[in-house]
């Protein structure tokens, strides 16, 4: 089910998904904890893109799993950092919807404390574990592709 979309392996399309998505969604969370005043605006699309962003790091880590059946391990214990990137962002998720609910959206400073220390431990989470996820892969995928003689260049 997670190993192709149209001929083509699904897992380095939906990883670039992941990789935007997922930071993406972070960042607004601690945009909609430390500035009250957005959170009118911002609450639907804060907790759209973290879903989003958990659901291609979902299907993301399935695809691995399927492409690693395909082509084996792919080294640099990638594997392990893709599940640790698919755990942060639905943990960025489950924040967000603790951050919403606990967070009311009043033009004053209420309720900033507790919702922005969770949206930035949630945060820092899942850009730490998309980070090293995505630098494993691309490392897998490259190394030894390109010599900085010819990037430079």
């Amino acid at each position: 089910m997670f190993e192709t979309i149209l001929g083509l392996p699904l897992h380095p399309l939906v990883v670039h998904a992941v990789v935007v998505l997922g930071p993406l969604a972070a960042l607004l969370l601690v945009a909609y904890a430390a500035v009250p005043r957005w959170r009118v605006g911002l609450r639907i699309p804060v907790l759209g893109l973290a879903l989003i962003a958990a659901g291609s790091a979902f299907v993301a880590d399935q695809a691995g799993e399927a492409l690693m059946t395909v082509r084996g391990e792919p080294g640099f214990d990638h594997a392990e950092k893709g599940e640790l990137a698919f755990i942060s962002l639905l943990v960025l998720f489950l924040a967000t919807i603790a951050v919403t609910v606990m967070a009311k959206p009043l033009p004053a400073a209420t309720n900033i404390v507790l919702p922005l220390v969770i949206a930035v431990a949630a945060a820092g989470f899942a850009l730490f574990a998309v980070t090293q996820a995505g630098h494993s892969g691309a490392h897998s995928v490259w190394q030894g592709t390109f010599s900085l003689g010819v990037i430079g260049r």
